[in-house]
């Protein structure tokens, strides 16, 4: 058992001072005042077992990254200032097929190990460089348990054959393969696998429905690339006359096990239907920026129920892996966009980047609350990023610096303490990205 205290920790909603956290094994089972915890678990009577006191910080729960390519963090800097397509090209086709499974592990052991000193507990890795099988999968499952992020691996099923031979898969090999790996994880308690056939544009109808069949067989959710672009609304138009939601509804995919991705170019009557049949979204605000996407219609979809995550995307769309970046850029983009300086607050995107992320992948983080896995971020009260004090959620998500982030606990276990990875030494990632991208440096320039 461990118990944890700290100056200020985020419960319901506020910022409760004095208060401790009881942990056991990798879950919490109780917060509240200090001199009111348990003696032990399960007990009600005060008691004064050893503590740990963190000092001045304030204990937020563990940020969740809903939507990543790890891989793509070996890509920073390639074809930044590119349209889509260019991007596309250049870096994404050009370079991704020749990573194998020791460019991913080396690519995925950047993207986690750079989210944990940025305060994200739990990420879901969006991966779909498969050479065949399922090797390259079981390198970003090793990576994050060398370093110890949980992890959802969403395992693509791709199609399109105008995609590299690496990506693309048959219906039978990638539901095969796919199975193999929901099964072999199902009682992990750090790893969780859901299919997840790419987009309209790089899954067929025959791949997509076989990627649902999939969910319901196996009981899990499934994420999918939609509406990221204004073009794949326009091929859909095209091709069968419907809006993307219609499409998908007309396949037989429209349901709580959707989780949409991006959802750039919906309009009203595709958010209704969303809302209506209990699907979910993962909001991308830096990428969608990055790449001249466009910017989703949050408020819109927030108001009709759905369920909304914060990722990053992949390193070479976005080129950060920070939560907090996210809260902050989701903010003033959906202000901007509305001329309207109330359109997001910092309490809602604060609870998109935690709770929302627990709770559109379907995990029990995101909380300081009993029964939620113990996933901690300890934020240094002293930091100059935080000051003046008057309203601390506000410079969590407005001002804070990556400075103020003293320590990250994931599942009760510390895994960055002031400044250094504890699991993992950061220069041996980057040996390992060196050794990876030295080969790229002719095709590069």
């Amino acid at each position: 058992m461990k118990i944890i205290k700290a100056d200020k920790i985020w419960v319901d909603g506020a910022f409760r001072d004095g208060y401790a956290v009881v942990i056991q094994g990798d879950t919490i089972t109780w917060v509240g005042p200090a001199a009111e915890r348990p003696r032990e678990q399960g007990g009600t009577a005060p008691g004064s077992g050893p503590v740990e006191d963190w000092g001045r910080v304030a204990l937020v729960p563990g940020t969740v990254n809903a939507h990543n390519h790890s891989f793509q963090s070996l890509l920073r800097g390639i074809a930044d200032d590119e349209p889509f397509f260019s991007w596309r090209d250049q870096a994404l086709y050009r370079f991704a097929p020749r990573l194998g499974p020791e460019g991913v592990y080396a690519g995925a052991l950047l993207a986690f190990g750079e989210m944990l000193g940025y305060g994200v507990t739990t990420v879901n890795d969006f991966f779909y460089v498969h050479d065949g099988g399922n090797d390259n999968a079981e390198a970003v499952i090793r990576a994050a348990r060398d370093v110890g992020i949980r992890l959802v691996l969403t395992r693509t099923m791709y199609d399109w054959s105008g995609a590299p031979a690496s990506f693309v898969e048959t219906v039978e090999q990638a539901s095969r393969r796919c199975r193999d790996l929901i099964d072999k994880y199902r009682s992990d308690p750090w790893v969780r696998v859901y299919p997840a056939p790419h987009s309209p544009h790089a899954a067929s109808p025959e791949m997509i429905r076989a990627g649902w069949r999939l969910a319901e067989e196996t009981d899990t959710y499934f994420h999918m690339h939609v509406a990221e672009g204004r073009y794949e609304v326009e091929q859909i138009k095209q091709r069968y006359g419907l809006s993307p939601m219609a499409w998908l509804e007309s396949l037989g995919v429209l349901g709580p096990r959707l989780v949409v991705v991006h959802g750039v170019w919906l309009d009203d009557e595709d958010i209704g239907r969303m809302g209506a049949a209990g699907a979910a979204l993962v909001y991308n605000p830096a990428s969608n920026m990055f790449l001249g996407d466009g910017i989703t219609r949050l408020p819109e979809m927030l108001q009709a129920g759905l369920r909304v995550a914060l990722g990053t995307d992949g390193g070479c769309s976005n080129n950060r892996t920070s939560i907090f970046d996210e809260m902050r850029t989701c903010s003033l983009l959906q202000k901007v966009a509305r001329l309207d300086g109330a359109a997001m607050t910092a309490e809602t995107v604060f609870h998109l980047g935690t709770a929302g992320g627990g709770e559109v992948l379907g995990l029990p983080v995101g909380r300081i609350a009993p029964g939620y896995r113990a996933d901690l971020v300890a934020l240094d009260l002293a930091d100059i990023s935080l000051y003046p004090h008057h309203n601390l959620l506000k410079n969590i998500v407005y001002s804070m610096s990556p400075t103020a982030i003293r320590r990250v606990m994931v599942g009760g276990r510390l895994v960055w303490a002031d400044g250094e990875l504890l699991t993992f030494p950061l220069a041996r990632i980057r040996r390992l990205v060196e050794q990876v991208t030295a080969r790229w440096r002719e095709a590069v320039v």
